[in-house]
């Protein structure tokens, strides 16, 4: 599903400045995830956004393959106009159809929730390993629920931005109470750009150690390693992330 905010080429640009708010941690992410990307030679970033990872990437040498999938044009439409030497491509995970052609497929920021429906979870699952070379890896990324991130998601941490065009954007989160293991929150965002706030409403979901470990296997992937934060600390239960590195089972 592609989020109403990003699906217009106007806001599609503030893509990257609004990564700095409260739903994604200044992409401490991209720190993590840049070494596996430059140790493979063929990188599939699925919910690639504006391509910031794979254009940092071809700025630090990798010289093979880099494809980048997400279902929103516009946000593609960012990611060619920044780097035309990159494989661009517009669909869900189980629509290209990739075969064994990756040594890496990544998720970042927290792509991976938007898996709401258990049947859409297993077919971009099936369709990642499919995507794997016999020793590939996906490396993605889940809030763990026991930290429960969407208490912080209020009003009240409404965050101040600069406008690239000028002038101050203003960017809050307003989280409803939990259903099972999703959560549904409305983005606004206000600034001198507009005359009327632009919003929308998506929904996440935060599956825990035990389950997202149960839909992997059903996939035929296993968790090689897992990290509770992005500076590599263990997994426990109180950690922020649930950071893991599969490979085909």
């Amino acid at each position: 599903m592609v989020d109403r905010l990003f699906s217009d080429p106007g806001l599609a640009e503030l893509y990257d400045t609004l990564c700095a708010g409260p739903l994604r941690a200044a992409r401490d992410d991209f720190g993590f995830y840049l070494p596996y990307v430059m140790s493979a030679s063929t990188v599939l970033d699925i919910g690639c956004g504006t391509g910031e990872l794979l254009h940092m990437a071809r700025e630090s040498g990798h010289t093979g393959r880099l494809c980048g999938l997400d279902p929103a044009e516009a946000m593609l439409g960012q990611a060619r106009r920044r780097r035309p030497d990159v494989e661009w491509v517009l669909g869900e995970p189980g629509s290209a159809g990739w075969q064994g052609e990756f040594e890496l497929v990544v998720m970042t920021g927290h792509a991976f929730q938007v898996f709401v429906e258990d049947e859409q979870l297993r077919s971009s699952l099936a369709a990642i390993r499919t995507a794997l070379t016999a020793d590939g890896r996906f490396a993605f990324e889940t809030r763990n629920p026991a930290a429960r991130a969407w208490e912080h998601w209020v009003p009240e941490n409404e965050v101040e931005l600069a406008d690239p065009r000028g002038g101050v954007l203003r960017s809050r989160h307003e989280a409803e109470p939990p259903v099972g293991d999703t959560v549904t929150f409305r983005q606004t965002l206000t600034g001198p750009r507009w005359d009327v706030p632009q919003s929308s409403v998506s929904t996440l979901r935060f599956l825990g150690e035990g389950e997202l470990s149960s839909f992997l296997s059903e996939a035929g992937l296993t968790a090689a390693e897992q990290f509770g934060d992005w500076d590599g600390r263990p997994l426990t239960d109180d950690s922020p992330e649930i950071i893991t590195i599969a490979v085909r089972s």
